[in-house]
């Protein structure tokens, strides 16, 4: 028995939505466990993340998700009898809301685990806009959070020195916009500051914690991820395993050099990171502390309490 054949079997045993922690406690308690092959250290993470990339990759998954909070996953052949129904998932989430004080920067420890965890190890620096150059700064320029990606990292020396010969050690750089929140009443500017701040990047996302549940508001942000090519990322706080990119971002093959330049002028934060990357292109070596400190699940849990 794999994870997800666990997951299925676990769910459709209790019909009803379920947690991963919950999935694994109750495959722990009914011995379900011991079919398994490995379990790891933390098999209820590996649950959560490869149910959420059969959500994702996967257009005939018999897996859904909750808007809940936390996210809970049920099975398409059960829905149905799902008990847990979209007015009552918004009184959920409304009612975390109401008692969930914190800050947009708060939420950046949670999207550095996740890039990190579960999107190919993407190293990144938080951008502090205090620091651009007052005459010059504008909110819509530069984002609240930058990454990079270095396909090498798993290379051996050689393949990283013929690559450099054949043209194609290329990194990847990410822009990250940051919003507490989504809803239709600040949704067309959340998304066109992060279509602005990330005119320069391969990849572009727009990121919040909370993003109202309606169908229709789904399907104009999805409208708006085809027409723009914003991605779209859901953070959990209460299970940092559970935060998931709901619309991946249109890759850009080619970033926009002027941009970044100018970017780089007007702000400390941003011309660091791009020196940090060309030190550790020249040294073939990654200096992960260099970066935003990325906290393990147990430290943001403890965090979150």
């Amino acid at each position: 028995m794999n994870f997800m054949q666990f997951a299925e079997k676990i769910i459709k045993e209790e019909n009803r939505p379920l947690t991963p922690s919950e999935i694994w406690d109750i495959g722990v308690q009914k011995g379900y466990d011991k079919q398994l092959g490995s379990a790891g250290k933390t098999p209820w993470q590996t649950i959560g993340a490869r149910i959420y990339v059969d959500i994702r990759d996967n257009q005939k998954s018999n897996f859904i998700k909750s808007n809940t909070r936390p996210v809970r996953f049920y099975l398409n052949t059960l829905e149905e009898n799902c008990d847990i129904n979209k007015e009552e998932a918004e009184q959920e989430i409304r009612a975390v809301k109401k008692e969930t004080e914190y800050s947009e920067r708060d939420l950046h420890k949670f999207l550095l685990y996740y890039v990190y965890t579960y999107n190919n190890f993407i190293y990144t620096k938080t951008i502090s806009h205090e620091l651009s150059l007052k005459k010059k700064f504008s909110q819509w320029l530069h984002p609240d959070i930058v990454g990079v990606y270095f396909p090498f990292e798993q290379w051996e020396p050689e393949i990283f020195d013929i690559s450099k010969d054949v043209g194609t050690l290329t990194i990847k750089l990410f822009s990250y916009e940051l919003k507490k929140e989504l809803s239709f009443s600040n949704l067309r500017e959340s998304y066109f500051q992060a279509v602005s701040n990330s005119s320069w990047a391969n990849e572009g996302y727009l990121v919040a914690a909370e993003i109202c549940p309606d169908k229709e508001f789904m399907e104009e942000i999805k409208r708006l991820s085809n027409s723009f090519g914003i991605g779209l990322i859901q953070l959990d706080t209460n299970n940092p395993d559970s935060s998931a990119v709901i619309y991946p971002a249109r890759q850009k093959e080619l970033i926009d050099i002027e941009t970044v330049n100018k970017l780089s002028q007007i702000n400390r934060d941003f011309k660091d990171f791009l020196k940090r990357i060309t030190i550790d292109l020249n040294s073939k070596e990654i200096r992960k502390e260099k970066y935003d400190k990325i906290y393990d699940y147990e430290e943001l849990i403890k965090k979150t309490k």
